[in-house]
């Protein structure tokens, strides 16, 4: 057993698991990590790219969509920190495009016809994604309310820098759509992590991503971390793909030289637009663990990252969230929770998000350990790919003590 109390031979097979969907082609590539008490594993297998070229290793940069909402939660609350926002004031001082807001009587329902919010919406509210908006978990454009959302370059299916309208008029566009429902409600999937993302913006009075380098990314030496790759670390970024579900063949979502993350975006998504590496993502996660402290630098309270990690919802306002939470995970700021143990991965206080495009990032304070997963393959479901949850299977057998 090592010092860290994980088991080499244990650690090994899971290398070998990993390789194999590498070697089955389920995966181009794959880059683990494990993390215990100080003692870090970081494994790799495959290539940047299904073509071949470069081997992936841990300096690789991945697309990782969805777990870039715990970062733009931790940069919400060191606005809070500074008294710069609070949790339970109305966003309209900052963001007025979203005051006045009126709700569908019915989510199938015209546009016009709605009643009067009952409140305001909250800073609480888009930390919780309890705003009263996001994703519609339907078939494509089944209701109208799905159909304008789409019409208006929302980034409802992740963020497009074609597409998708910088900060500002994207904010606009929000405003003009009624919620789906009641401010406070109903747990509703992504939209109130890209609203953090304007109103951080809007609170600092920098960029979104100017604020994030100064305040996470710096003090944290997340260098290869942002909404875009500098031409410099192109050849790191990975090739990301996807399945086309009407063929089932493997196709290219997204290049490196030239494809989206090449340059910088119009919007930048804090719901799912930021770029990181495995080393990048421990420094991250290796803050949480130790209560808001890197080495020397304090980033968040030890208050700040416990409220942030605590269950926020009710079992009424997650009902319909368990396509996404499932039956043993609540939400609390930017970021899931286990609340209950249902197998041998899922350890209640467990906390951490997933990635859309391939990977999966979450920290165990009770064993204190953090497992980060990073492929170039976009998940098919909700419910994770077997390589993910291989990978968390595999961690938790690593523990030995």
């Amino acid at each position: 057993m090592s010092a860290g109390g994980l088991s080499q031979a244990r650690l090994e097979r899971m290398q070998a698991v990993m390789t194999g969907y590498v070697e089955r082609g389920e995966v181009p590539g794959v880059v683990t990590l494990v993390g215990r008490r100080g003692e870090v594993h970081i494994a790799a297998a495959g290539k940047k790219s299904v073509n071949g070229g470069d081997p992936i290793g841990h300096d690789t940069i991945f697309r990782i969509s969805s777990m870039t909402k715990p970062i733009i939660a931790a940069a919400t609350m060191v606005l809070v920190e500074e008294c710069k926002l609070r949790l339970d004031e109305a966003v309209d001082r900052l963001l007025p495009e979203l005051a006045d807001r009126k709700v569908l009587k019915r989510l199938d329902g015209p546009l016009d016809d709605t009643v009067p919010a009952n409140r305001p919406i909250t800073v609480r509210d888009l930390l919780t994604f309890r705003l009263g908006f996001g994703m519609v978990m339907a078939p494509p454009d089944m209701f109208p309310i799905q159909k304008a959302m789409n019409g208006l370059s929302l980034g409802q299916s992740g963020p497009s820098s074609s597409t998708t309208p910088e900060p500002d008029e994207w904010i606009r566009r929000l405003g003009t759509l009624p919620l789906l429902h009641q401010p406070g409600e109903k747990w509703m999937y992504n939209t109130g992590c890209d609203v953090l993302g304007v109103l951080i913006a809007r609170a600092s009075g920098q960029t979104l991503e100017s604020f994030l380098r100064e305040r996470l990314f710096a003090p944290l030496g997340m260098k290869d971390t942002g909404f875009s790759v500098a031409a410099d670390k192109i050849h790191r970024l990975a090739t990301s793909y996807e399945i086309n579900p009407e063929t089932g063949v493997n196709e290219v979502y997204d290049a490196a030289a030239g494809g989206q993350y090449s340059r910088p975006p119009a919007f930048p998504s804090g719901a799912g637009g930021l770029v990181s590496t495995v080393d990048d993502y421990l420094a991250f996660h290796q803050m949480m663990l130790n209560s808001g402290k890197y080495g020397t630098e304090r980033i968040l309270s030890r208050l700040s990252v416990e409220a942030m990690t605590t269950d926020q919802l009710t079992t009424e306002q997650k009902e319909g969230a368990g396509i996404i939470l499932g039956g043993s995970r609540g939400w609390g700021f930017g970021m899931s929770i286990i609340t209950r143990r249902d197998d041998v991965a899922a350890v209640p206080g467990r906390f951490g998000w997933d990635g859309g495009l391939g990977t999966s990032a979450y920290v165990d304070p009770r064993e204190e350990l953090i497992g980060i997963l990073m492929t170039q393959q976009a998940w098919t479901s909700p419910t994770g790919p077997n390589v993910y949850n291989d990978f968390w299977t595999s961690v938790y057998a690593s523990i030995d003590d």
